[in-house]
């Protein structure tokens, strides 16, 4: 099938009037069954527009952007959502992408689910208690997990210890 320009101007018009009139899921549709839940208009006064943008519509902040790259003392990486602790800097590693990135989660902190966006299979990494957006891991990480944990550092907040 082939879509020439008039065609693929008028599929993405429909998209974007379909949002505008609200047929595109809603943030609580996007993220049920979450312990913290908020309504739209709470998340964006609580939150600023770059960490809205990435927890609440699953955008990705420029590399090399978060001064939590290079973030080396000892603490907690925790939701800039809702607080709760993700990642102990003990498992945070430089992997070269320009994003904080952690070989382990702690334990029950996040959950994943198949990102098909950008025409490819991701595996995207939300926060367990709120259902933020946080980033996505990979197979390609060190020892002894073998995973990478590429976080978004406006998704998150340091607590030193």
């Amino acid at each position: 099938m082939s879509i020439d320009r008039r065609r693929l101007l008028e599929l993405t018009s429909l998209s974007g009037l379909a949002v505008l009139i609200g047929c595109a899921p809603s943030e609580s549709e996007a993220a049920p069954g979450f312990p913290f839940g908020l309504s739209d208009a709470q998340w964006k006064a609580r939150l600023t527009p770059a960490q809205y943008n990435v927890l609440r519509q699953e955008g990705t902040e420029r590399p090399y952007s978060s001064p939590l790259n290079d973030e080396k003392r000892k603490g907690v990486f925790a939701c800039a959502g809702c607080g709760q602790p993700l990642f102990l800097s003990s498992t945070k590693f430089e992997s070269g992408t320009g994003w904080p990135s952690f070989y382990a989660p702690r334990n029950g902190a996040v959950v994943d689910r198949t990102d098909r966006s950008l025409m490819m299979s991701r595996t995207e990494v939300l926060c367990s208690r709120c259902g933020g957006h946080l980033g996505h891991v990979f197979d390609d990480g060190p020892p002894p997990t073998g995973k990478r944990y590429c976080m978004n550092g406006v998704a998150m907040t340091f607590h030193p210890a």
